[in-house]
């Protein structure tokens, strides 16, 4: 077995980090391409890990790496890959190339990040953030998952607090204190744990399904860490810190703040939480399932009301990580798996939704939505189409990857486990459904606003001869207000003779884009290909549930 490949997809990014750091000049003339050719190698090792792991032992760790680390303490450097890692840590390594390519053959704000701001820093952010976020789904023994877990927020608080918007600081400084304060309490519940069973290794804890730890530990245990958990998740009402962190990040940080760092939370119910604290998963799991609905509703109605394109994706998300919770909290294997679907689903599709709003940013300046005027689909048809594919696989459309998520999560609560109230999961599954049906609504909503209707505004030129600024709608003199997109055209081409019209999508934002729209396509055809992966771990992890 090659276990050197988890190794390996940690040593990449953070040699390729370290590099940064001690030889910065000699990198300078590669800084361009520098991170896109780190995270495509990285990408490249993940591919390999999903090729060559072994399906039929999916329930199984492979590509173990487990080596002494503080032998005092007993502490063990633990390293594997299941069904339920594996999706993610390609998820991962994905995204992360794809903001890389974003950034590395962008233009307009992307541009300035590499000619501006910091751009060595940004990029070794960015490596220390892969390191942080592929290690919490490869770490197994509870130390080891929660250095690597906190490793995420320092990148993370600096990627918003640098290259953020104009309220970044508040933003950043939010993030840190919410996300720390319940990384203390999670912590907590992992040393007792250890004290109660004498070890940290997650595989042992596992196997042992609770024993060696009373009813009222685990219940403490699992609320403690639990907290920690639904803080990153984000679970209502510890969700605060989501969409002013959303709202101030750039592009990538965004992208990979909703695709990756709030499934490191929801992973954390699945791989440590629920096998190792069955008790105490079973007497809170109808606590779960109730701040899970409650964030499904609230999350849709916060959606309805925002004029910001960016907020309201930040609060959808906080929705669609509602029915994530509602599966985790059924204890079904029908529930689990739909949790570990929508959670690589909402990966997908979020992070292409914040791809979206970034490159509307880039044309209009704004994600206001009344301030955009309408009329996408006939300025820019091609941008506008894919908002609408990524706006209906978010929903739940059927035959896409966000609908087998949602569905299965309330048809684990439709029957729960034994031992768990039928009579309120049933609620909860109402209650679930009318949020979905929410979300319909304020996604139709959104739509109707930014790619229907008449065009009244112009969105900007993509690029001008070097040496010369992009002209604004200020200093253009080009008029926001007009009737149609063919005046429109000949205004722009009238006053600027020597600039290209408005664009549409553009070559980085295509190579950034496909993948993630192949998958939702892919994953929503053939849901099999993820839940014939998961299921063998979850009917493991639920073994002394069942």
């Amino acid at each position: 077995m090659t276990s050197w490949l988890p190794i390996a997809l940690l040593a990449v990014p953070l040699i390729g980090a370290l590099l940064l750091l001690i030889a910065p000049n000699a990198l300078r003339p590669l800084l361009r391409t520098y991170g896109l050719i780190l995270s495509g190698l990285t990408l490249a090792l993940a591919a390999l890990l999903v090729a060559t792991f072994d399906y039929g032992r999916a329930a199984e760790p492979q590509f173990e790496v487990d080596r002494p680390w503080i032998p005092g303490l007993g502490l063990r450097f633990h390293l594997g890959v299941d069904g339920i890692s594996l999706p993610l840590i390609a998820l991962t390594a994905l995204l992360t190339f794809l903001c890389f390519v974003y950034l590395c053959w962008g233009d307009g704000r992307a541009r300035e990040q590499f000619t501006r701001d910091r751009p060595r820093a940004l990029v070794f952010t960015l490596l220390v953030l892969e390191v942080g976020m592929i290690g919490t789904f490869l770490a197994l023994d509870l130390l080891l998952f929660f250095v690597f877990f906190e490793i995420v927020l320092i990148p993370m608080y600096f990627v918003i607090g640098i290259w953020g918007g104009e309220r970044r600081r508040a933003a950043s400084v939010k993030f840190i204190l919410y996300t720390l304060l319940g990384s203390v309490v999670m912590l907590l519940g992992l040393l007792l744990i250890w004290a109660q069973t004498g070890t940290l290794d997650i595989e042992a804890l596992n196997a042992a399904h609770g024993a060696g730890m009373s009813r009222s530990v685990q219940i403490l245990a699992f609320v403690a860490i639990g907290i920690g958990l639904a803080v990153k998740s984000p679970m209502w009402p510890l969700h605060t810190w989501l969409p002013d962190a959303h709202t101030e990040a750039p592009t990538v940080g965004s992208v990979l703040l909703a695709g990756v760092l709030l499934k490191m939370g929801t992973y954390g119910f699945a791989r440590i939480a629920i096998p190792a604290l069955p008790e105490g998963a079973t007497a809170v799991a109808p606590w779960l399932g109730a701040f899970a609905v409650v964030g499904i509703v609230y999350g849709a109605l916060a959606c309805l009301a925002q004029r910001d394109l960016k907020r309201m994706i930040a609060y959808s998300s906080v929705g669609h990580m509602g029915f994530v919770l509602l599966g985790f909290a059924t204890l079904t294997p029908v529930g689990i798996n739909g949790a570990l679907f929508a959670n690589v689903a909402h990966g997908l599709i979020t992070g292409l939704l914040f791809f979206l709003a970034g490159a509307i940013k880039d044309r209009y300046h704004t994600v206001d939505m009344p301030s955009l005027g309408g009329g996408m689909l006939a300025t820019l048809p091609r941008l506008g189409s894919v908002l609408t594919f990524a706006s209906i696989a978010s929903l739940g459309l059927p035959g896409l990857a966000g609908f087998w998520g949602e569905m299965l999560a309330l048809l684990g609560a439709f029957q729960p486990a034994n031992g768990l109230p039928r009579p309120l999961f049933l609620t909860y599954m109402v209650i679930g459904g009318l949020g979905a049906v929410l979300t319909a609504a304020y996604f139709i909503v959104m739509l109707s606003r930014v790619t229907h209707g008449r065009p009244t505004h112009t969105p900007e030129t993509p690029a001008v001869p070097q040496g010369r600024p992009t002209p604004t709608p200020e200093t253009s003199g080009a008029p926001l207000l007009l009737g149609s997109s063919e005046q429109r055209t000949a205004t722009i081409a009238q006053e600027h003779p020597t600039q290209p019209t408005p664009d549409d999508i553009r070559s980085h934002e295509l190579g950034s884009w496909t993948p993630l729209i192949v998958l939702t396509l892919l994953f929503g055809l053939w849901p099999a290909l993820l839940l014939s992966l998961t299921t063998p771990a979850v009917q493991t992890l639920l073994g002394a549930l069942s």
